[in-house]
């Protein structure tokens, strides 16, 4: 393997480069975006049933924030109703609005690095391979008598196109996880959407009519 890489020249560092972060955002997107760190499946019945009679105390919305993500939406809500009783509805979905965008951005953070490695490696490979043409044939016709040897210049274009190859080696797998995780992110903001649209008109139940 280190031959090959060797061979190939120094167009292949920038994708092996590209290769370990493309490797580490996808084991860290894995990781965060498990169902248990984002959305766990009865965690709005549960708020529903603790909230049933009134509302809950400091403390426990503070563990519901720290829960998972769709937790922190819950618990946002939770915190302008306590905060202020004179709660109108549109105020209670201004607030899960705006922790439902600060949460959606911390779902989606790293898809556009590891979206751009996906598009960006070919190019980069392709890039090598046209380098690596260039240099051969180069060589070849500054040869003595312009004579060319026909197996070192079929293995010298074979070397070359190893860029090309480690481009799409690591451009494919980055594609599929890239468009894994921004569907799985799709799926967990409609989920924290509806589980939002759910819990307004519960929490509106503890609203103090306003004076008028």
């Amino acid at each position: 393997m280190f031959s090959i890489i060797k061979a190939a020249g120094w167009p292949i560092w920038p994708l092996l480069l590209c290769s370990i972060v493309a490797l580490a955002l996808i084991v860290e997107r894995w990781l965060t975006l498990r169902a248990s760190r984002v959305a766990p499946p009865r965690l709005l019945d549960e708020v529903i049933s603790v909230t049933r009679a009134n509302l809950p105390a400091a403390d426990t919305v503070n563990k519901l924030a720290e829960n998972s993500t769709l937790g922190l939406v819950l618990a946002s809500g939770l915190r302008a109703m306590i905060a202020e009783p004179r709660s109108t509805e549109e105020s209670l979905r201004m607030a899960f609005d705006m922790a439902g965008r600060h949460a959606v951005h911390q779902l989606e953070r790293y898809l556009n690095a590891l979206g751009t490695i996906a598009a960006a490696a070919p190019l980069l490979g392709l890039l090598g391979t046209v380098i690596g043409m260039i240099e051969i044939f180069g060589a070849s016709g500054a040869g003595t008598g312009g004579g060319t040897n026909p197996q070192q210049l079929a293995h010298g274009i074979s070397i070359a196109l190893y860029n090309t190859a480690f481009g799409l080696i690591i451009a494919i797998p980055s594609l599929m996880f890239y468009r894994h995780f921004r569907a799985r992110v799709d799926a967990y903001v409609l989920e924290m959407e509806l589980a939002a649209e759910r819990l307004v008109p519960h929490l509106m139940r503890f609203a103090v009519p306003q004076r008028g």
